[in-house]
């Protein structure tokens, strides 16, 4: 069990905070770039601080203050023009930056004023990257955004948020939780189903090692043996606040008491023809069920949710009894805290990549899949209730036509 002081280092994430001031030292995801396509500006809330997302005529994206400095009117009712956002309330205009570009009746009343030159709203660096906007909210200058190698890999993409009413630690901990896939997804998915028991296959040895960019936590199983692809590769705690699994599930704080989770999902394709996706859809998935009140628990992720939820707004970690199989989750706290030092030391935290070269297709152990075959049908998406059918019917679409030029290529 921890301190009620140690419990909050791990969940307090707002400005000045030793564990805010740790996660501002990497990109965090925050939107999904489909979602400016059919209106450019978005509300925000990270880690405490209320900001406004836009995409601007010309393209580029930025992340202010949701208020103006001027009369703090709400900038997420603002309107985007060639190059900036600009207030409805008096028309003030500032760029990505934060630089105030126009203030209509200041520059008319007193045109060699310049006021402008003297007001700034406050403003994050932010890029686009596999279908995610990504912010950066610490000091200058700013690390490297990770290009994941698989990020580049062929199959259909897509981008799922949810906001979840828990801190982002408690969700973060379950990455590094092994135990929790036999009974959370496949034992209590049977009891959900109506099955009875006998229930399995229990893990035998688990480990948990430590490299550059997180944990890798191996299992064994009475059904696998230390030759199988969960001991030899095992799966991914991507640091600071991921899942890695060949999908990225990252757990970003909105607040204290809100975590906002960013999945990003890939499904291969039949055939080896290259596939470039023009836009990867983004879609928000519900956690409640409005019929019941209850929380959602048909779906992977949403059963996940569910062991979060229920550990209260806030996890009180003064009242756990930890044992053997939550060795992952002590190794990870003892980093946090030292990472936590490292950046009030003036270093620079765990698995920040500053070196262009290095930063090129950056490889995360991954279990391999076994290539799609046109027979098995487009799969499932297993992961969180609620997905749009137009992007069902999208991914059939696309696993048909490709099912065809398969079965073209194969003629003789």
């Amino acid at each position: 069990m921890l301190s009620e002081d140690k419990n909050r280092l791990l969940c307090e994430t707002g400005p000045g905070t030793p564990m805010g001031e740790l996660l501002r030292r990497y990109w965090q995801p925050i939107a999904g770039e489909a979602e400016l396509d059919e209106r450019p500006i978005k509300p925000v809330r990270i880690m405490g601080e209320d900001l406004v997302l836009y995409r601007d005529r010309s393209g580029r994206l930025g992340l202010v203050d949701r208020h103006c400095p001027h009369r703090r009117a709400d900038m997420s009712y603002g309107f985007v023009e060639d190059c900036g956002l600009r207030c409805n309330y008096h028309g003030w205009l500032f760029d990505e930056t934060g630089r105030c570009l126009h203030q209509p009746f200041e520059e008319i009343a007193h045109p060699h004023a310049r006021f402008k030159d003297k007001v700034r709203i406050k403003a994050y660096p932010v890029q686009a990257r596999a279908g995610i906007v990504w912010a950066y909210m610490g000091p200058e200058p700013a690390p490297l955004l990770p290009d994941w190698d698989r990020f580049h890999d062929q199959g259909y993409k897509q981008v799922v948020l949810s906001h979840i009413p828990c801190n982002w630690f408690q969700c973060q901990e379950n990455s590094i939780d092994p135990v929790h896939f036999e009974w959370l997804h496949t034992n209590w998915s049977k009891v959900l189903r109506g099955e009875q028991g006998p229930y399995g296959p229990t893990h035998t040895r688990l480990g948990f090692d430590e490299f550059d960019y997180g944990f890798v936590y191996r299992r064994v199983r009475e059904d696998t043996t230390e030759e199988d692809e969960l001991w030899t590769t095992g799966r991914v705690c991507l640091w600071p606040n991921c899942l890695y699994t060949g999908h990225f599930e990252w757990r970003v704080p909105i607040d204290d008491e809100n975590t906002l989770s960013v999945g990003w999902f890939i499904d291969p394709l039949p055939g080896d023809e290259p596939f470039e996706q023009e836009r990867i859809p983004c879609w928000t998935a519900p956690v409640e069920d409005p019929r019941t009140g209850r929380w959602i628990d048909s779906h992977i992720m949403n059963q996940d949710f569910v062991a979060w939820m229920g550990q209260g707004r806030i996890a009180d970690r003064t009242k756990e009894h930890l044992g053997e199989s939550d060795r992952g989750i002590l190794m990870m706290r003892k980093r946090m805290f030292e990472e936590m030092e490292a950046v009030k030391a003036g270093r620079d935290p765990k698995g920040t990549i500053r070196d262009p070269a290095l930063n090129h297709r950056v490889h995360l152990p991954v279990i391999r899949q076994r290539p799609p075959r046109p027979e098995d049908g487009p799969p499932p998406f297993p992961f969180l209730a609620g997905q749009p059918q137009a992007i069902v019917d999208e991914m059939r679409e696309l696993w048909e036509a490709r099912s065809r030029t398969v079965k073209e290529d194969a003629l003789p």
